[in-house]
């Protein structure tokens, strides 16, 4: 082990704290923070607060080892330089380019210690690199600007579109926008940018807009979303019934579109006949894809836009398990780094993940709590940090990836993952209806015990 003694207990007793701090350091030092913040601020500055001190400030609120900003100012209080309200005033100005980045760098970062620690998981389409593109918005906020206070409306400190590597298990980019009640199509020029030949674009509708279906296929990229009905198509073939697949019966045509010049371009759309409609009452779900049918036939498609929803359950696992929408963080540029600040943890937890799958192996690791994961690594990060100072941390910062992949396998040995596994529980029972007597509105206990006993006699 790499790691000096000082380190032995905690990698005994919370192997998954020590690695979690661990990526941390390894990923986002001090001075990489400050990097990122002097290489993509535009209006902002540092004058005596540093970036990395808010980031640190902000993720142990995300992982939820303090309740709030400020109750985790107040305890760190004496190794940051300034007022709370000077905190506040930094995170309501941290321009969003610069929150992005954050979360871009990380994933660079992180991506070939996934690798090294063997946590990729299988290819779902040999030969490409799917990106699974969906947005979020961001709950509304707590109504404490001066003119929301009289709005019943919810305050939207804004949305974010994000592109997940659902096989490295890693968020590796996300395009920000302040106003929330923007149209998420209104930044998907930008994600064409973003992406490379053989990236094969998954996503739902809102994302199937014929110049976002024509700018992937111009950069040498593929894709497979769900249809709008905006798009306009011509049919280019007959649809054919090709049997049965989860969840209802398959069916396939060609059809094509036309781009700019009034060229035709031909695509697939595969149909899925719904057994059972969906939560909107649609009967049926068709994707349009331009894969070549030799690499994904009309089944591998469909099952791969219903592989989409992985993404789903990244989100879920950031509202559920991360605080990372902080309903105090009522301006946009706030919380819009606080959501990628959990982007960031998110990745965190995926190496995680991956060091896990490398020792344990993908069945074991999928049974995991995503809210368990971060209940540990906040309970036990208070204590660890004072019986271990900062200084000591830095050994991480200082490692290449090959030697911080051969820490994470020897730390990931030692967790017993019995302890984080999900409880999953059966099917819903229906509410049954209670009895209400205004004249008792109270019962006791003890006599309802009293009278099963006796029945039960």
């Amino acid at each position: 082990m790499i790691l000096p003694d000082i380190f032995e207990r905690f990698t005994k007793r919370s192997p998954l704290s020590v690695m979690a701090q661990g990526a941390i350091e390894y990923a986002l030092s001090e001075s990489a923070l400050n990097q990122v913040f002097d290489q993509h601020a535009e209006a902002q500055y540092t004058r005596e607060l540093l970036f990395s001190t808010v980031f640190d400030l902000m993720s142990v609120v995300v992982t939820g080892s303090y309740g709030s900003v400020c109750s985790a100012y107040k305890d760190m209080d004496q190794s940051i330089p300034v007022s709370l309200t000077s905190v506040y005033n930094k995170l309501q100005g941290i321009e969003a380019n610069v929150s992005a980045e954050l979360v871009r760098y990380t994933a660079g970062r992180l991506l070939p210690v996934q690798n090294l620690v063997h946590g990729m998981r299988d290819p779902w389409i040999v030969g490409y690199r799917v990106r699974i593109l969906d947005g979020n918005h961001l709950a509304a906020t707590q109504h404490r600007l001066k003119e929301a206070r009289h709005e019943a409306a919810a305050p939207l400190p804004g949305q974010a579109l994000v592109l997940f590597d659902p096989e490295a298990d890693l968020v590796t980019d996300v395009l920000l926008e302040e106003d929330g009640h923007a149209q998420e199509r209104s930044t998907l020029d930008c994600v064409i940018g973003r992406l490379f030949a053989k990236d094969l674009v998954v996503a739902d509708r809102n994302m199937c807009v014929r110049k976002f279906l024509l700018g992937i296929i111009a950069k040498g990229g593929f894709f497979a979303i769900r249809e709008h009905a905006q798009v306009q198509w011509e049919s280019a073939g007959k649809l054919r019934r090709l049997g049965r697949t989860e969840g209802g019966r398959l069916r396939e045509q060609r059809v094509c579109i036309k781009n700019d010049k009034g060229e035709l371009v031909y695509l697939r759309r595969v149909v899925v006949d719904l057994d059972e409609p969906t939560r909107d009452g649609d009967s049926y779900v068709a994707v349009l894809c331009n894969l070549p049918e030799e690499d994904a036939d009309a089944r591998a498609v469909a099952k791969l836009y219903r592989r989409r929803w992985t993404l789903e359950h990244a989100f879920e696992d950031l509202a559920v398990a991360l605080e990372c929408e902080i309903n105090t963080l009522c301006y946009p540029k706030a919380g819009l780094f606080g959501f990628c600040v959990g982007l960031v943890v998110y990745n965190l937890m995926g190496i995680i993940k991956g060091a896990l799958r490398g020792v344990h192996g993908e069945a074991k690791v999928e049974e995991m709590s995503a809210y368990y994961m971060a209940d540990e690594m906040g309970g036990v990060y208070r204590g660890m940090m004072i019986a271990i100072p900062e200084p000591h941390w830095r050994v991480f910062a200082q490692m290449s990836a090959q030697e911080f992949a051969c820490v994470l396998g020897q730390l990931a040995g030692n967790i017993n993952l019995e302890r984080f596994r999900k409880h999953t529980r059966g099917p819903k029972k229906p509410i049954e209806k209670r009895h209400y007597d205004p004249a008792h509105p109270h019962v006791s206990t003890a006599r309802i015990l009293h009278q099963r006993k006796f029945q039960n006699a």
